[in-house]
Parts: structure tokens; sequence; C-alpha cells
């Protein structure tokens, strides 16, 4: 029986194309998953049984540049990122996997069912032949050899035939399990992960770069933590920040609930559950990281301490970040966050002053960052408030400190050219001059022009010298009052007195 599938017109259009060549085109992978799954996919695959030469021969604008057959298509006037290239695949035959990262041989073949076997996991392994089209939908008939269908119904991941075999071929496809399983929230079929468990090892045969991008994708998911969690049990987190799990055991002090492992695993849940952006998602999963090495009893307190685990926990993070090969723009941000991370302290005592360092330290563009990482923080020692007054508290001083200052400089004349204009000599008056303009600029910001600001400093140059003085504090009073009236708002903002 026949279902039906909203499909992009590009992307059918491309099927379309390689059947009046005289081809079969079905689209295949993650997208037939995800269409059945009503999730819209991000990429689109189509296989045939068409050679790379007779692909690029039926298009206008390909690009063929892998030993894998694998021909982009360029779609022309769509706007949609994802749907500007739709890639084509002949089915294949592959070889040996001897350094258990790519086939040793790539042949082309001339039936569908050789390319299915070849697939990873069986709900990747569903192909789609697209039929006639209703307003944007397409009727489509199903190729499902090893029950995809079925393993989907059961939100279960599991590989294509014998699952050592799947995995000797691909190591890093141990890791792809645990993210799709993470992505889609599936389980993972009890044989599949045992083949991980007793295969994890392989996993040293892939370049770092590449489990980097499996490692992210986890994060980036809406649960991080299962993922990782999954990946301890499984065998393979060692292979991505092995210094996690040596916080597991970890008992931290009476402020905490939970060990140095699942108090990192949850700070990182909560920043995934705010949607936070991947730096600070890394910041919340290594903040605590140093008070492994650092943890000491002590006798005094009765209770462990860890004393500079931020700065241990820097170099560690940048260490682990390292070896995975993020771009060292991402490491310098993560280190920052993770040293900084302990800037909370009671706010009836610290000062502007010290809040400014705060920012000086990580950057005005990655202040807030922080602020999410210590949110995060909080919820994962196992307290059950979000903001609590200290940190509301904390959010308005930054916002206080982070604001433009109401000042001379904000206007469109400085001291130079009232001299020049006014034809007077250095002196006090200039300053008097300047303020009084910043009161009239602060009733009526569209007094502050070049021409109007000039004519008047010609005005009050002219001014008896009383006068003057008298609307330049005049005008410094009216800056005081303005100042205090932001502060008010902001903390208003925050609840906070």
């Amino acid at each position: 029986m026949n279902q039906k599938f909203s499909v992009p017109e590009s992307v059918a259009n491309v099927a379309k194309t390689l059947e009046t060549g005289g081809f079969e085109a079905y689209l295949i992978g993650g997208c037939v998953r995800d269409l059945l799954l009503g999730r819209t996919p991000k990429d689109w695959d189509i296989t045939s049984n068409a050679t790379p030469p007779e692909i690029t021969a039926l298009f206008p604008k390909t690009f063929y540049e892998n030993e894998y057959g694998t021909v982009g298509v360029v779609t022309e006037g769509i706007e949609d990122e994802t749907l500007k290239v739709v890639e084509v695949t002949p089915y294949r035959l592959e070889g040996g996997y001897s350094d258990k990262r790519r086939p040793d041989k790539v042949s082309w073949s001339t039936n569908l069912e050789d390319d299915l076997k070849r697939r990873d996991f069986t709900i990747n392994a569903i192909a789609l032949r697209l039929g006639k089209e209703t307003r944007g939908n397409y009727e489509g008939t199903l190729v499902d050899l090893y029950e995809g269908q079925i393993d989907l119904a059961k939100k279960t991941l599991r590989t294509v035939g014998e699952p050592t075999a799947r995995f000797s071929e691909d190591a890093l496809r141990m890791l792809r399990a645990i993210r799709i399983a993470v992505e889609l929230d599936f389980t993972i079929d009890p044989e599949t992960q045992k083949a991980i468990v007793e295969n994890a090892e392989h996993l040293k045969e892939i370049a770092p770069e590449r489990i980097r991008e499996e490692f992210i994708r986890i994060l980036m998911s809406e649960k991080p933590d299962y993922g990782l969690i999954l990946s301890h049990k499984l065998g393979v987190l060692r292979f991505m920040a092995p210094e996690l799990e040596e916080g597991i055991g970890v008992d931290q002090n009476k402020a905490h609930s939970y060990d140095v492992f699942e108090h990192c695993i949850r700070t990182l849940a909560h920043a995934a559950k705010k949607k936070f952006d991947l730096e600070t998602r890394l910041a919340a999963l290594f903040h605590d990281i140093g008070k492994i090495p650092t943890r000491r009893f002590s006798d005094e307190k009765h209770d462990w301490t860890f004393h500079g685990h931020d700065v241990v926990g820097a170099k560690i993070t940048a260490k682990i970040l390292a070896r995975l090969g993020f771009p060292k723009k991402t490491i310098e941000v993560v280190t920052k966050l993770v040293r900084w991370h302990m800037f909370f302290s009671d706010t009836e005592q610290i000062t502007h002053s010290a809040v400014r360092r705060i920012v000086g330290n990580v950057g005005t563009e990655h202040i807030w960052q922080l602020m999410n990482v210590r949110l995060a923080d909080r919820i994962g020692t196992g307290r059950p408030k979000e903001s609590p007054y200290r940190l509301r508290k904390y959010h308005s001083m930054v916002d206080e400190v982070m604001r433009d200052p109401l000042s001379v400089s904000m206007l469109k004349i400085n001291g130079a050219k009232i001299m020049e204009v006014a034809g007077i000599s250095p002196g006090p008056a200039i300053g008097l001059i300047l303020h009084a303009l910043l009161e009239e600029v602060l009733d009526e910001p569209a007094k502050n022009t070049e021409e109007y600001l000039q004519s008047r400093a010609k005005e009050l140059a002219a001014l008896p010298e009383k006068a003057l003085l008298d609307l330049g504090e005049k005008g410094k009073q009216t800056k005081v009052k303005e100042e205090e009236k932001h502060i008010r708002e902001i903390r208003k903002k925050h609840w906070v007195e």
C-alpha cells in the first residue's frame, strides 16, 4: 500500500530526472527515516543504479570530489540552504575495512539490495521511491528489507545484519548509534549494545575530528546527559572525555547532592534544557573537572575542599578540547568560562569594580555565557531554584556595569571643537559648556547634532561666568539623576533592590 510523503519539489525533481534518464532513484537514509517519524529532514540523499558519470551527465551543475561515488547535485533558485544540494550515490558494494574507518574498495552495483545491506542501522536502510504528486505530497513505495519500520515503531536502534560486522567496518558507527539514539530518544537493541561494549577498543583507530563531531551532536541534543551516561555504560566515553569518568564516586562537599561526574552531567542537562550554545554546554560539562585532582579533606571544616579547581579545570578542559581537535577560538572561550565560573560571591559585599574585573576577564561578548554556566551549575547541585535573589542581583550588577555610561563623550562635539568654534582658550569653561550641552541632550536627544551643539556652544561661551557655572552644575546634577534612573530600571527588571 502506497503512503504519501511531503517532499520538496527540488528533491523530487532530482529523482524524477534520474528516472526520466532511464535509471532507478530512491530516497535513502536519514531523510526517509525522518519522513516516517514525522520529522523534517535536514539532508536529502538519493541512491541510484546510475554511475557517477551518468549522474553528472543528467544535471547542469554537479560536483564529484570523493572516492565513494557521491555526486552533489546543485538545485537552482532554492533559498533554503538544506535544499541547495541533493546528494546522489550509486548502489555500492564495499570491500573490507582494514583500518576500521573506510572501505578498502568501492564498486558500483545494479541492485538496490546490495546497497541496503551495507547500511549501518535498519532505520537508515529504508528506501523510498516517489510516485504521483498531489499538492506537494508524493505517493511513495517503501523498500524495507531489514524491518526498519518495525524498529521505528519500537523506537529501537538495531544494526543491519550482525552488529560486530557493522562496527568492524566503521568503528565510528558505535558513537553514531549512541548519537542517533539520543537525538531520536530511542533505545539501542541489546545485541547492538553488547557489540558496542565488545568492540569499543576499535575507536582508537578513528580520527579525533570524527569523534569530535559525534560528541558535539550528542552535546547539542535535547538529552545530552542520556547520551553521556549511555556512552559510559557502553565503554565509549573514554574515547571522548575519559577525564569525566574519573569523577565517578568522587564525593563533593555538603553544598552538593551528587558526585563530581553526576554533578557535571546534570549541569550539562540544564544547559541543554535552556538551549544554551555549544561553548556554554562544554563549559557546563567541564566546569568542575578540576575538582578531581584538587580534592582534599579539611579536618578544620570536616568537609572536602577543592582549592584552585577552577584554574586546574581550565587546563584539563583545554587539553580535552585540543585532543579532540576543537578550533582554537572555541578552546579559548570554553577555558575562560571554566576558569572564571567561581565568580559568584556575596552580593552585599561585592563591588561594581569587582564585577568590571570579571567582565574584563571573560570579555563583554562572553559574560552572559558565564552567567549561564553559573545558572546551570546551581541546578546541577540539586537545588530547585533557578534564579535565587543573589543570582538575579549579580545579573543586575553586570547589566549596570555593561550599560553605556552617561557622559559628555556621548555628545557630537568635544572640547577641542568648542575652543575652535567659540574662540576660547583651555580652562574650566570648557567642562561647564560640555555639561550644559549634555543636560540639553538628555532632555531632548534630537539636539545631539554637530550643527546644533556648535551653535549652542558659541551662545554658552558668551554667557557671564556665573550663569555658565550655574548651567554647568545643573547639567552635572541632571546626569547623576539620569544615572540613578537607569540603574533603578535595571534593578526593577531583575527584581532586586
